[in-house]
Order: structure tokens, then sequence, then C-alpha cells
């Protein structure tokens, strides 16, 4: 158990688009928590992010940044291929990682995470910061207060065409690159369903999955179906096309109750759309403009000692069990 941190001050490892507004912002928006330092392996990059950002220190060595006594907690805002090296490296100095999502590129690099949390006490997060969104929230309220009665299957529909750079043969996005990713698209879209899903209804503990490349624009998946099983006995499955046409276009969950049924989305915010025998209702929920504010602020708290954060590396690792037995990794 690390001692109680009455100011935590965050190294950033990564500086990428992710960073400008999804997360960055929110670490200086919540009492006692500021950045004081920032690490990319681009010079140029690093001291760019700081200057805009008025962060005190940068760096290019990862070693550094967690090295400096000032910083006490770190930020790893990496492809997947890192985060388990920089996080352990974090946890072994001493200093609360919080992790960009999914957890690792594959499970067997979360369960060593999760061995050097539990030999040094230090805590490491994951940024699932969906669990902890209005919108969400609102969907898990409405299942619990059941709003559709017993939910009897679980559906997941995705569908989204090829984005440019994945056209370009020479210079592939680093998502589709299995070394750095874990997988392709699949890996870096599902987690946030899954994870979701699992905070909603319990841990899925079967799972197995159909994968195949239709598209030919790079080598890994870029369309997969799957099937699989909560604890609780709750059926489920999912289908996922990164190669599909513009009218194609489809981003929903939904859940089949005995008595109804709820749909929503988890990357484009459409209004929750509940069916029941009270007829059809559309709810809109709006999110904060930096969406992972709820869970920093959770996780500056349970560090301060004020609150508990359940969105540890231990909840994150089911997700990557999931995803590595839907794409036949064990």
């Amino acid at each position: 158990m690390i001692e109680r941190l009455q100011e935590v001050r965050w190294g950033f490892i990564g500086c990428g688009e992710a960073t400008e507004k999804k997360s960055g912002p929110a670490f200086s928006m919540v009492e006692g928590s500021s950045v004081v330092a920032v690490m990319s392996r681009s010079k140029q990059k690093a001291r760019s992010y700081a200057e805009r950002h008025g962060i005190p220190k940068w760096y290019t060595d990862p070693q550094e940044l967690i090295d400096d006594p000032d910083v006490n907690a770190v930020y790893i805002a990496t492809p997947p291929s890192t985060h388990a090296t920089y996080a352990i490296m974090a946890m072994k100095s001493g200093k609360p990682p919080y992790v960009e999502k999914p957890l690792a590129a594959n499970y067997e690099d979360c369960a060593r995470i999760n061995r050097i949390s539990e030999k040094t006490g230090v805590p490491c997060f994951v940024a699932y910061y969906r669990r902890y969104l209005p919108y969400f929230q609102r969907v898990k309220q409405l299942v619990d207060q059941g709003s559709i009665g017993t939910v009897i299957n679980v559906q997941i529909r995705f569908s989204v065409p090829p984005r440019d750079l994945d056209y370009n043969r020479t210079n592939l996005p680093w998502r589709v690159q299995p070394d750095i990713a874990g997988g392709g698209y699949f890996y870096d879209l599902a987690p946030h369903q899954l994870d979701l899903l699992q905070n909603i209804f319990g841990p899925i503990v079967e799972a197995k999955g159909y994968c195949a490349n239709r598209g030919g624009l790079y080598e890994t998946e870029d369309t997969v179906s799957a099937c699989f099983r909560f604890q609780s006995g709750l059926p489920g499955s999912g289908s996922w096309c990164f190669v599909g046409h513009e009218s194609a276009k489809e981003d929903r969950i939904e859940l089949i109750g005995n008595k109804g049924q709820l749909r929503f989305s988890v990357y484009t915010y459409e209004p929750i759309s509940l069916y029941n025998e009270q007829g059809r209702q559309e709810i809109v929920v709006p999110n904060p403009p930096h969406v992972q504010l709820p869970l920093i602020k959770l996780v500056v708290e349970h560090l301060q000692q004020k609150s508990i954060c359940t969105c540890d590396s231990n909840s994150g690792t089911s997700t990557n069990w999931v995803m590595d037995r839907i794409l036949g990794k064990f």
C-alpha cells in the first residue's frame, strides 16, 4: 500500500492526439492534481506539448521522467506494446500508473502488470473512462432498475469504412500493426464495448471468435464475429467490420429483455433508445468536454485516500482475456 498523496503530480509518457482534449487537460482540473512533466521520444514534440500546456518539464527518456522526484504518478499514453514495460517501471519506482486502454497488448502482459502491482503494493489504473460517463451510467441505471425486465441477450454491432491512412501500404497506422497494437482495429475499439458490458453484467467467462481479412488493406483482421457468455449465464454476440461501406456504418449495442429493449452507441453517443410497455423513449445524456475527467478525478481521490477507484489493472485484465480468446491467441 503506497502512502497517501496529498498532491498528485503527474508525468505523462506519451503526448499524442488523444491527450490534447480527452484526457490531458483533465489532470489539471482536479483539486490537488497537476501535470509537472511530459515525455516523448521526439524532442520537438515533447517541448511543444510542454510549452502549449504550461508544463514545466519535458523529457525524451521515460526512465528520466519516472525518476524525476517531482513526479509521483505516471500517465501512460503510448501504444499498447509499451504499456506493460512503462507501468512496471513506474510501479517499481513506487509511482502509480494510469494506463490508456487496453491495459496491454495481450493478456499475458496484463498478468505481469498485476503481479508487480501486488508485489509492490502500488496500484495501477486503466483508462476505461466510459464506465464513469453520465451517458453510460444512465444505461446501467436503466438496466438495474428493470426498465426492460430481465436481460436475456446482448448484441454488439459495429461497422465503419476504412480510414484514408489504411490505403497507405508504406505507412500504415500503428493501430493495424499487431506488434504495436496487439491486433488490428478490433483491439483498439472493442475494449470499451466489452469493458462496458462487463461493468454492467459482470465478467465474461467464455468467448470464441471468427476473424477474417476481407479488405486486404493490411495484414491484421478487419472483420470479426464473436459469441460470449457472462458468468451469470447471459449470452452475447458481436460483429465488427472495419472495411464496410459508408452506408453500412453502425455503432450499436442492443440489450434485449423480457419486457423491452435498450439500444445505445459507444462512440457516437446517439440518444439512448428505450422500448418497453410504455412505448418508445429517446434519452439524451450529455457528457463532459474532457471525457476522462470523471475517472481521472476518481483516480486522484483514490491516491489522496478520499475515495476508492476500482477501475484498476485487475478489472481491466478481463477485457484483454476476452479479446485474446476471440482472436484465437490462446
